[in-house]
């Protein structure tokens, strides 16, 4: 038996009621990355209801199930992130966080429920398969180091993914726009602090001091110069300083400054010049004017790389998923995720959903305190993720 890629968005239109339900439940029921206890019991119960093998415990709060099909095959991986943000919520939706001060302001209860979804989806069609789906639900993608932790206690292994699928509701676009492009598609992240020291003294007698708010003003600018002079103009980075701090009152020169900001690039080599330019301004203008400058850089991430041939394969699926679908095959964002390293050495792909809705107010983005999503979009979604899954399996073909 083979099931048309457009019959899993007649099942997945079935279940909408049940992925709803799970996501406003954990709406109202936030929790902050490595805190999904009660997010963690939920996928566990509703994964151990279908049958699956489930393991709770990875990375601190995640949880992996194992759904295998008829007969061997690849394995593909699947992961749904959990954590929600430290944001208070003004959207005023019924369904609004409970807990004062965390909110799910990036859309992670809508891909748990889309994980949830796609697992009662592929049950029904076990028998069909050739492999296996690994389902990861993970803890702290908001920059807390969630999948590097999974990755630590083996979620990449026993067994070992052949793909690795993720998707994100994505409200920079509307509902019924589907972003799936080959390549790099999100940026890797850096976030670096400058802490600049002189010497400080009475701000009516500048002379007296090594004013080191001078080489915080002249790095902010000279850091520009760096994308602009330095990259490539057929390459892409950002360079934001967001950060600054000196100094507590009018008439007293601090002795120390510090910036902090990102660093977003999209391949390894525009990075390392990135940072090697920024370190010899910091050493070069710090020392003209008499101070000293010392950058610290943490990685975040790397860049999110789409496999060519995974992402054709899902482009030419999604016409037969969502026929009125506005499909976008050159779509990038110099936002950053850490599925970025389960991706890494692996045949993937990373795919956005549209989740936007003007006609019922729901524009906000990311990390706004009234982001909100049309729900749609979980069909959507969980639809594009189970056909692909389902077609990887069907022939137990990993090429």
């Amino acid at each position: 038996m083979n099931t048309p890629p457009s019959h899993f968005y007649t099942e997945a239109n079935a279940l909408f009621s049940y992925s709803r339900d799970i996501r406003r439940d954990l709406h109202q029921n936030p929790e902050l990355g490595y805190q999904e206890v009660r997010t963690s019991d939920i996928v566990a119960r509703e994964l151990g209801e279908l049958g699956l093998d489930v393991t709770t415990g990875f990375g601190g709060t995640g949880v992996v199930a194992l759904l295998e099909g008829r007969s061997p095959g690849p394995v593909v991986l699947l992961r749904f992130d959990m954590d929600a943000l430290p944001v208070q919520e003004e959207t005023g939706a019924t369904y609004s966080s409970q807990h004062p001060g965390v909110m799910h302001a990036c859309g992670h209860d809508g891909h748990v429920a889309i994980g949830l979804t796609v697992a009662r989806i592929l049950q029904a069609h076990r028998a069909e398969l050739a492999g296996s789906v690994k389902f990861v639900f993970q803890p702290a993608e908001e920059g807390l180091g969630g999948a590097e932790r999974m990755i630590s206690d083996g979620v990449l292994r026993n067994p070992e993914p052949d793909f690795c699928l993720a998707a994100h509701l994505w409200n920079e676009k509307p509902l019924g726009w589907l972003g799936v492009t080959a390549g790099p598609v999100m940026a890797a992240a850096d976030f670096f602090n400058i802490i600049i020291s002189g010497k400080g003294g009475h701000g009516g007698m500048p002379e007296t001091t090594h004013d080191p708010v001078l080489p915080a003003a002249g790095l902010i600018n000279a850091f520009q110069s760096i994308v602009a002079r330095n990259v490539p103009p057929m390459e892409t980075a950002v360079l934001s300083v967001t950060r600054i701090h000196g100094g507590e009152t009018y008439n007293v020169i601090p002795s120390q400054v510090e910036l902090a900001g990102t660093v977003r690039t999209y391949n390894a080599a525009t990075r390392e010049r990135v940072l090697s330019r920024m370190q010899q301004q910091v050493e070069l203008i710090c020392q003209a004017m008499e101070c000293t400058g010392e950058l610290t850089v943490q990685s975040l991430t790397p860049a999110v790389v789409n496999d060519p041939w995974v992402t054709e394969h899902i482009q030419n699926l999604c016409p037969q998923i969502l026929p009125s679908a506005q499909l976008d095959t050159d779509y990038r964002t110099t936002g950053s995720e850490d599925m970025a390293f389960m991706m890494q050495d692996r045949r993937s792909c990373y795919i956005f959903v549209g989740s936007a809705n003007p006609v019922k107010g729901l524009t906000f983005s990311h990390h706004h305190p009234r982001f909100d999503f049309d729900e749609t979009a979980l069909t959507n979604a969980s639809a594009i993720l189970a056909a692909t899954a389902y077609t990887f399996l069907q022939d137990g073909s990993k090429d």
